[in-house]
């Protein structure tokens, strides 16, 4: 049965779940993203992927900068909605919001619920070495991601995911199990599970420092921070004083014994670093200011300047 449906939600991993309601013939009586924003090295206003997919779509747009005053609760009651499905919308919902739809607010959210509950649950689930992750399909309350769950549809992490693939994988597989929900919602045969207190972490927002390699942790470790700081804060080091943006890397067996961030080796197969329990195959690199290259290139460009084995990354930026 279709539902007269309000839609929050900001970054791309938003965008299948709005496209499949409207294939699925639900009402959108708007869609919420956040305001423009300013973005790229020209700094220029640019809109958010759920609203420039929400215009092609024809449907009517809502940026409010925050929904916490009583003008923001009036007039998302005024349409009356049904429901209000939120994916990654990025701006709190008070208690007057989450009140106005009959069938309440749904979430979906890119972890298996109660863990990876916040801001970054793919980056943080990459960054654990986890070997599962998943969508949860949640009733949202007063608490973050901590409301009752309608479904949870697990979905395995392969050993070179970035958080871009998997956030791909996991909003598809959310937009379908969105609408199984839905359905469910409409026919009155919904069922929210509490969420168990065990096992419940927080997936706290990513941190821009966080993205600085300690050339002292494993190979492992600094390989699934590239991964799941792809596409961004994007993993860097530092390479004769200046930023060295790391935008894929794979671990490297047999690596010789070095002080960890001695560059081993370089050539067209990539840029081979120690660290601290095993060797890290660099092959996609950025120099600042530059864009990206393969190891090739940059081996290439960069022994013009000196030999790059026995060259030491890191330092403090």
């Amino acid at each position: 049965m279709p539902l007269a449906v309000v839609y929050a939600g900001t970054p791309e991993f938003a965008v299948p779940a709005l496209e499949a309601l409207v294939a699925a013939g639900h009402r959108l009586l708007a869609v919420y993203t956040q305001p423009d924003r300013p973005a790229g090295r020209g700094r220029a206003l640019t809109a958010p992927p759920v609203k420039r997919r929400a215009l092609e779509l024809g449907l009517a747009v809502r940026q409010p900068a925050t929904l916490k005053d009583a003008a923001a609760a009036a007039a998302l009651a005024a349409l009356a909605p049904e429901v209000m499905v939120v994916a990654a919308y990025g701006l709190l919902l008070p208690p007057a919001v989450l009140a106005v739809p009959r069938l309440g607010c749904v979430n979906i959210h890119a972890s298996l619920l109660p863990r990876w509950r916040g801001a970054a649950p793919v980056q943080r689930a990459l960054l654990a070495g986890d070997a599962v992750t998943g969508v949860s399909i949640m009733r949202m309350d007063e608490g973050l991601d901590t409301g009752p769950v309608y479904a949870t549809v697990p979905v395995a992490i392969g050993p070179r995911d970035t958080a871009a693939a998997l956030a791909t994988r996991l909003a598809e597989v959310g937009a379908q199990a969105l609408l199984t929900t839905l359905a469910a919602l409409g026919r009155g045969a919904a069922v929210a599970t509490p969420q168990p207190a065990a096992g419940a972490s927080y997936a706290r927002k990513l941190d821009k420092a966080e993205a600085l390699i300690d050339w002292q942790c494993a190979a492992a470790a600094i390989d699934r921070q590239v991964r799941a700081f792809l596409p961004w804060p994007v993993a860097e080091t530092r390479f004769r004083g200046a930023q060295l943006r790391i935008h894929a890397a794979e671990p490297v067996a047999g690596a010789a014994p070095a002080p960890p961030g001695t560059v081993l080796a370089a050539g067209a197969a990539g840029v081979d670093v120690a660290t601290g329990a095993g060797g890290l195959r660099l092959l996609r690199l950025q120099l600042a200011g530059r864009g990206v290259v393969s190891a090739g290139e940059f081996a290439a460009s960069e022994a013009r300047h000196g030999p790059l084995v026995g060259a030491q990354l890191g330092g403090a930026p």
